[in-house]
């Protein structure tokens, strides 16, 4: 009763301000509305997955470990219960529908999506499924920014501005850390903000890292202590660690792809994959005990220098005898860290890549430096690369290099790092970049053109509508037809071209006003002459099938300024390059966010 009161109290208080302010100001006060809620979830969430993994490690259950083997396949399939009985079997996974929400749909989000991320994201990665949080709560934040702008009746601007909010507030509480909570928003959701616009993002983002810090106990959220200075001595190893990020991005991404698409088809029967993806976590977490879960306690062990630790449950433990055998081991952990974390959400869990894009970041750092030291080739400060190892990975598997440097700089809690940070971490974007122009989450919606990542005006044209840029009031001719017929259509129509076609409605071809100049006041010819023997063939056509992006390439390649438009039933009307650029400025208008 109490919270019906409170949530009443909420409801009556912003709609009292809504109509006392200005549609802007509504939009600030809203946006530390969305920040304290994403920020709250997020908080929620973490709490959540904290209390399910202290409970599934249990001293009594680790003292059986056969039995704690079995808590993935559990969180699978209570995950996999959640979704199918209780949400229907609607749930968003990773960031490319939040893409294809912006792109495609209004920016609009199901109002489920603000609490199915906080029921079944906690389950897969409490009960040892290994992925990340951050997902689960961005898309949570955006859901709650995308809801609280559609009951508020909100235009599409001001929803996706609300909807950044929401994702920013979410990666700030989740690491308290807001700068790199804005940053991640603009770089990978690749949004056009102005610098008022800019402002509702910084209020969420510090709403949401305020929620954090308030609730969230200091061990509860990774942070680092940095035990050695920069030492300019070390870039060239520093760019060296640069360029084995951005191929061990590349390597993540499509292996991830590769193995989950394997377990999404194994086999029809949901849970067949369930049992296979269960037992396969099993298996590896009987080597590999650190693969359990988000990981950041491994990383932090690695970043005190207490890698040991990362095999006292394993069964390799007696063998693991000296230094090399340890890296090998590692290095081994590194690898399957993203065979694991696509068994995971293959399987039917829920989870994400960035705790994951971390782990792997770290592990890489860790083994560059102190192979680099095994070998005597330097002594590196190897607690600083296995922190700047996480932005490397983190900045090419993303593509976002500015998230990666402030997120890192922000868990340091300074920028003693920032140069090695940059070097790092722009190095591994371009490496990223040149091998995969696309990221993980936006490559299949790229290779459909429902979204083109990283550019804005290909992001504008690929969600337009072919069917509003058709003109059809041009007078269209028969062949049979004689020039009389055209002279009486060029007295009724605006239009300077014509199309012809035959009795099946088939284009043939068009008649240009141009072309006609030097026969149309000569009536003698009126009778005499067909529209066949004046028609020339088009240019090109455009297909009803095709999208805006196909169309401006064949704009360019004929450089016509009017393209017929066909479908299967034949000839349709024609689409003029003024009427696309006029409807293009219009949708960039309503797209930029103020």
């Amino acid at each position: 009763m109490n919270q019906k009161k409170v949530l009443f109290k909420i409801h009556t208080f912003l709609t009292h301000w809504q109509q006392c302010m200005t549609k802007k100001q509504f939009v600030f006060l809203l946006s530390v509305v969305v920040g304290m809620s994403a920020g709250l979830a997020a908080v929620l969430l973490k709490i959540a997955v904290h209390t399910i993994s202290n409970l599934a490690q249990h001293p009594i259950i680790v003292a059986h470990s056969n039995l704690l083997l079995l808590f993935p396949l559990l969180g699978l399939g209570l995950t996999y219960f959640i979704i199918q009985r209780i949400l229907g079997g609607q749930l968003i996974k990773g960031l490319a529908p939040l893409h294809f929400a912006i792109a495609q749909n209004n920016s609009i989000i199901s109002p489920q999506q603000t609490y199915a991320q906080l029921v079944t994201s906690p389950i897969t990665v409490g009960l040892g499924g290994s992925a990340g949080l951050e997902a689960p709560i961005v898309i949570t934040g955006a859901a709650l920014g995308s809801n609280y702008a559609d009951y508020f009746q909100l235009n599409y601007a001001e929803r996706t501005l609300l909807l950044a909010c929401g994702v920013a507030a979410g990666i700030a509480s989740a690491f308290n850390a807001p700068i790199a909570g804005v940053l991640f928003t603009i770089e990978v959701l690749i949004l056009d903000i102005s610098t008022t616009g800019f402002i509702p993002l910084l209020i969420a983002a510090a709403s949401g890292a305020l929620m954090s810090k308030i609730i969230l106990q200091e061990g509860d959220i990774l942070s680092f202590q940095l035990q050695a200075p920069f030492n300019y001595h070390n870039v060239p190893f520093y760019v060296v660690l640069g360029l084995l990020s951005g191929f061990m991005s590349v390597y993540h991404a499509r292996l991830f792809v590769k193995v989950e698409q394997y377990c999404r088809h194994l086999s029809p029967n949901p849970y067949l994959r369930m049992l296979f993806a269960g037992w396969m976590l099993a298996l590896i977490l009987l080597f590999f005990p650190s693969l359990f879960g988000e990981g950041y306690n491994s990383i932090k062990s690695l970043a005190q220098m207490h890698p040991q630790d990362l095999f006292q449950k394993s069964i390799l433990r007696n063998v693991i005898t000296n230094d090399w055998l340890l890296l090998c081991c590692i290095s081994l952990v590194m690898f399957f860290k993203t065979v694991a974390t696509a068994i995971t959400l293959g399987g039917g869990g829920n989870g994400g890549n960035f705790a994951p894009s971390l782990f792997v970041g770290s592990y890489l750092g860790f083994l560059y430096a102190k192979w680099i030291n095994l070998l005597n080739i330097s002594q590196l400060p190897v607690a600083n690369f296995t922190i700047v190892g996480m932005a490397g990975v983190l900045s090419g598997l993303y593509h976002a290099p500015l998230t990666a440097i402030f997120l890192i700089a922000e868990l340091t809690g300074g920028y003693a790092l920032m140069i090695p940070l940059m070097l790092v971490s722009s190095i591994s974007y371009l490496v990223s970049k040149t091998i995969e122009p696309h990221t993980m989450d936006t490559k299949q919606l790229a290779r459909h053109r429902k979204i083109l990542s990283g550019d804005k005006d290909a992001n504008i044209l690929v969600t337009m509508q072919v069917k509003n840029l058709i003109e059809t009031d041009f007078a269209r001719l028969y062949d049979t037809d004689y020039l009389e017929e055209l002279i009486q259509a060029i007295t009724v129509s605006e239009r300077n071209i014509f199309p012809v076609v035959n009795k099946q409605n088939k284009l043939l071809g068009i008649v240009m006003l141009s072309d006609i100049k030097n026969i149309i006041f000569k009536k003698e010819l009126y009778n005499q002459i067909t529209i066949k023997t004046i028609m020339k063939p088009y240019p090109d056509v455009i297909l009803l099938a095709d999208d805006v992006m196909t169309i401006v390439e064949k704009f360019e390649t004929t450089q016509a300024w009017n393209l017929p438009v066909l479908s299967e039933m034949g000839y349709i009307g024609f689409i003029s390059k003024s009427k696309l650029f006029s409807a293009y400025r219009t949708e960039l208008i309503h797209r930029t966010i103020r």
